[in-house]
């Protein structure tokens, strides 16, 4: 049983939220459908799941419905005693297939009888054809594949060796070599099965990664079967864009070049298509930011990115040509800069980062620029042994321009500080975690004076 963050989440929206609904996005086979059924079950005496793809007849029956009274009038009738006012949690399960039911929620929260949650895997895609989403009535919670400490954990590491690299991490102290080697290790391993549940699940049982390349094999046909099914005026571009992701990323600069698909290519015939596979959330784009200042979405440029896929176990599997060996043994022959840059974007998403890169012909390029705390903090992903190379940063450290105090580089060596860069093992991804600001923010203001002025 693969443990999940977006658990807790869950339970603690609905143990302060009664009269709200939530709804689990993000691409297919996530995990989405697993954890809320496991939730479900788990904390409500009654639990119904109402699934618009395996239920065709679920979709014309509440699609139609003209209110909330006739929706639940139309589920009595398909489950009956099941539906328990006060005590059932119902789920409506791949919603994109009902846009309709988006639009009701909120007079169904209102009506107040039972508790609901939703979960769809292309909702991206499709809200721009909902006439009105229910603001104040529905949460929305984007799923990603198993990060790395979630992929650690369904490993057997336990909780004490997270919390023991944690406190190495915060207090920027070098890990014992023993448990940074076996980390290291499994890093790699992580690298070949990705987080997918499907993947991570075959690996724990057979231990085969011939298996596991099936698993991952069966999700990208998926996926193209989704391209098809949901975009059949811009398919060909979609699965074009989808398929190239690979070579992209092995290019030099990594950029997403459109004369690679078409000598004569433009960005806005295009533009939909990325957004498509972005929304969908099997690509996850990085834009470029002009300037490392905050805030970075002020200086980002929509029509220059790197497009890494959205789990990077399906991105070695794109691969081909047997690379779960490669990987395993580090051949040089394998470009492990994209794919530590494809985890990388994986695991700063995941953690709730917008992600952006920079480039400049006086400074220089740099990977990843995150913001936190209201300053710019860039990163480097290296994955040679060459990691103290990195001019761009050293660069944009030392311009006056922008003041920017730190840059993290994330390697296969040992944590270590030098001015003002700190070198963390690249599994410490783990650990970048976006945070809110959890303080309140107290104004107070006295416009009396004004009257004053009119006396």
């Amino acid at each position: 049983m693969l443990e999940r963050k977006v658990y807790k989440q869950i339970k603690d929206f609905y143990s302060g939220n009664p009269h709200r609904a939530m709804m689990i996005t993000g691409a297919r086979q996530v995990g989405k459908s697993y954890i809320i059924e496991k939730f479900g079950r788990e904390n409500y005496r009654h639990f119904v799941r109402v699934d618009f793809i395996e239920h065709p007849e679920y979709t014309a029956a509440i699609g139609a419905a003209r209110n909330a009274d006739e929706i639940l009038l139309r589920m009595s009738a398909f489950f009956g005693d099941e539906l328990v006012p006060g005590e059932t949690l119902i789920f409506f399960d791949e919603v994109q297939e009902c846009r309709e039911l988006i639009t009701q929620i909120k007079y169904l929260v209102q009506d107040g009888r039972f508790s609901y949650i939703l979960s769809g895997s292309l909702l991206g895609t499709v809200f721009q054809d909902i006439l009105s989403v229910p603001v104040g009535y529905l949460s929305i919670v984007r799923m990603y594949p198993l990060d790395f400490e979630e992929f650690a954990i369904a490993n057997g590491i336990s909780r004490a060796v997270l919390d023991l690299l944690h406190d190495s991490f915060e207090k920027r102290k070098p890990v014992d070599p023993f448990i940074h080697e076996r980390f290291m290790a499994l890093f790699d391993l992580y690298l070949l099965i990705g987080g997918m549940p499907a993947a991570v699940n075959t690996y724990l049982e057979t231990k085969n990664l011939r298996l596991v390349s099936r698993e991952q094999s069966m999700i990208l046909s998926l996926y193209k079967q989704d391209i098809s099914k949901y975009d059949r005026d811009r398919k060909l571009y979609l699965n074009e864009i989808f398929d190239l992701i690979p070579s992209e990323l092995s290019a030099k600069n990594k950029r997403f070049i459109l004369k690679n698909m078409n000598e004569h290519a433009k960005y806005s015939r295009y533009e939909n298509s990325f957004l498509w596979l972005k929304n969908a959330g099997v690509a996850l784009p990085v834009y470029i930011a002009n300037e490392p200042k905050v805030p970075l979405i002020l200086s980002k440029a929509s029509n220059l990115f790197k497009l890494f896929s959205n789990d990077v176990g399906l991105l070695a599997v794109q691969y081909g040509g047997g690379i779960q060996i490669s990987i395993l043994n580090h051949e040089t022959a394998i470009n492990f800069g994209a794919i530590y840059e494809n985890a990388a974007a994986q695991e700063l998403a995941a953690h709730g980062y917008t992600l952006y890169f920079y480039n400049s012909k006086k400074l220089g390029e740099l990977d990843f620029l995150i913001e936190e705390d209201g300053n710019v903090i860039p990163l480097e992903i290296k994955s040679g042994k060459d990691y103290y190379r990195h001019a761009a940063m050293n660069n944009v450290l030392e311009s006056e321009e922008y003041s920017i105090q730190k840059g993290y580089v994330f390697c296969n060596g040992n944590i270590e500080e030098d001015g003002k860069i700190t070198y963390f093992p690249i599994y410490m991804l783990m650990f970048l975690q976006k945070r809110e600001t959890s303080e309140e923010i107290i104004f107070d203001t006295d416009f009396t004076d004004v009257n004053r002025m009119v006396r």
